[in-house]
């Protein structure tokens, strides 16, 4: 099962999908989009690998996500991705332009293909102002549309605020 769980910052979003991952039975792998590039995100990463249980195990890719998830998705295998808008904020953020339109399309390629369960988490930003700066509003702009395409290949969307999880597509587990 495709699970895409949107929500804003620190509403609640990775504990559950975290929650989802530990009760599927299955042997779980964490992909960590993140780069420490300054100390407050080391400290975010640490505090995210210090909830983790030990035995899952975790890969750090920022940027081949589509590979790494076709390289690991399994039947009996539950791939948890931590996020896609950190991922999305690499790719625009890369020196090849083009690099995010190839990504984004082996992603959507890939997703509906996967054995297994898969988690995906995600920054819901498209709720507030429009940003000012060209490339904010072409962050903004490209993660509406990276979740509008992945939702629309997974079995269930969940919006999480203040904790609380409201599905958006199928049923809360």
């Amino acid at each position: 099962m495709r699970t895409l769980i949107l929500g804003g910052a620190r509403s609640g979003k990775s504990a559950l999908a975290e929650r989802l991952a530990g009760g599927s039975e299955r042997d779980v792998l964490y992909i960590a989009t993140a780069q420490a590039g300054d100390g407050e995100m080391a400290a975010r990463i640490a505090h995210h690998r210090a909830r983790r249980p030990v035995q899952w195990r975790c890969i750090e890719e920022p940027l081949r996500l589509a590979d790494v998830l076709r390289e690991n998705a399994g039947d009996a295998r539950c791939l948890l991705v931590d996020c896609l808008t950190l991922w999305l904020s690499n790719l625009l953020a890369h020196d090849d332009p083009q690099r995010f339109e190839r990504e984004r399309a082996q992603l959507l390629e890939a997703l509906p293909q996967l054995p297994g369960d898969l988690i995906m988490v995600s920054n819901e930003v498209g709720l507030g102002i429009i940003p000012m700066g060209a490339l904010t509003r072409r962050f903004v702009d490209e993660a509406g549309r990276l979740h509008q395409a992945i939702a629309s290949v997974s079995e269930r969307v969940i919006f999480v605020a203040a904790g609380l999880p409201l599905a958006l597509k199928g049923t809360l587990p």
